[in-house]
């Protein structure tokens, strides 16, 4: 099988990873978990990191035909809308995303017409399902857990993991947001990890500890003999148990309540109201 070309794109901001994923120069292109610039302070957006991929896109002569998503970001804006304005392409993300829909329907009173079927999106991936690439053939995971619609994408011997996994010395994903699951995330972490030992394992965040400078690629086996969280010999219910203790004293994040809002919507912004402006809502006392 032809292995896929990996381009990594990194926001220092929210600390997260895009890639472009490609089968040759002047070929076809994915772009997975693609950021969409936020000042929560002005409320002002920008595709500053956006058009970093699209440049390099154009450099190096490819079409995009897939934005894939592997679940409804807490940290970040999703620029998938954008990129498929500028640049085409289908973008994608997991069959279980009306789940999450549904919660923040609720949670945000969204508009009557907000469909909760994963219709915003031109592609629902289920478990198992492939598409091509270009001459690449990519493969999905579902793995919830951290939110109950995660899923990973497999491609060639590349796995992009989404929040599933951290660095291993990072550890693993939170699962106290809506529909999280610590026990769920455990199943999910030993399906990865029963790949072949060197299945190349790209994160879509990394928090460094001190002097460790930003990484964003390991391995099956690495995670295995040195994930802090999950390491080979830590069993389920010691790891829901840490994972539970943990999650009760971290803070939410920052963008949490503005990115879900977007990223429900496939990138897209809530529907302008009558003086063209887009709100986003911000519900008191909920979570």
């Amino acid at each position: 099988m032809r292995p896929p070309q990996i381009q990594p794109f990194f926001d220092s901001v929210s600390c997260t990873a895009s890639y472009v994923v490609y089968d040759e120069r002047g070929g076809y292109a994915a772009v997975i978990d693609p950021v969409l610039d936020y000042d929560p302070k002005s409320g002002r957006t920008g595709t500053t990191r956006a058009d970093q991929l699209l440049v390099f896109l154009q450099q190096q002569q490819l079409r995009l035909c897939w934005i894939l998503e592997t679940h409804a970001h807490a940290d970040h804006l999703s620029a998938a809308h954008y990129l498929r304005q500028q640049a085409g392409g289908k973008i994608a993300i997991g069959a279980h995303i009306g789940q999450v829909q549904q919660t923040f329907k609720t949670l945000f009173h969204l508009e009557p017409e907000f469909a909760t079927d994963g219709s915003q999106f031109d592609q629902l991936f289920d478990d198992g399902a492939c598409f091509p690439i270009g001459q690449l053939e990519a493969q999905v995971m579902f793995l919830p857990g951290h939110t109950p619609a995660d899923i990973a994408y497999r491609i060639g011997d590349a796995v992009f993991v989404g929040d599933t996994l951290f660095m291993p010395d990072v550890g693993t994903a939170r699962c106290d947001f809506p529909g999280g699951n610590a026990r769920q995330l455990y199943q999910s972490i030993r399906k990865l990890l029963s790949l072949p030992a060197g299945t190349r394992l790209f994160m879509c965040h990394d928090y460094p500890p001190a002097g460790r400078t930003v990484n964003l690629e390991t391995t099956v086996a690495a995670q295995r003999a040195e994930n802090i969280h999950v390491h080979d010999g830590i069993d389920e219910d010691a790891f829901v148990a840490m994972r539970n203790q943990r999650d009760a004293g971290l803070e939410m994040p920052v963008l949490l309540l503005s990115s879900v809002q977007v990223n429900i919507r496939a990138g897209a912004f809530p529907p302008a109201e009558d003086n063209q402006v887009a709100y986003l809502k911000i519900p008191l006392n909920q979570l």
